[in-house]
């Protein structure tokens, strides 16, 4: 028992603690976190929860122009998608 949950541990494990990267840049290189959210809304996401991740990574929840829940992970630098998630 105790060896199958080692080895499930392991195989889930790298997956699980993955975390998202998305940029190494200085922050004074960074889009401004407002001005960003503005230019999202105006492509029709409507943002519940918008964030900075370890990653460097802003991430937003909330649903794309379609209605559909999204989380997705962007570049703060270019503002390009890094990860999408859509439920």
């Amino acid at each position: 028992m105790r060896t199958l949950l080692l080895v499930s541990l392991l195989i889930i494990s790298p997956a699980v603690l993955a975390k998202t990267e998305c940029s190494t840049a200085e922050k004074n290189q960074w889009q401004d976190q407002n001005n960003f959210q503005e230019e999202l809304k105006k492509q029709g996401y409507d943002i519940k929860k918008f964030k900075v991740t370890d990653g460097n990574c802003y991430e937003i929840y909330g649903k794309n122009k379609e209605g559909k829940k999204v989380e997705i992970y962007f570049d703060p630098v270019t503002g390009k998608k890094v990860k999408e998630e859509i439920d």
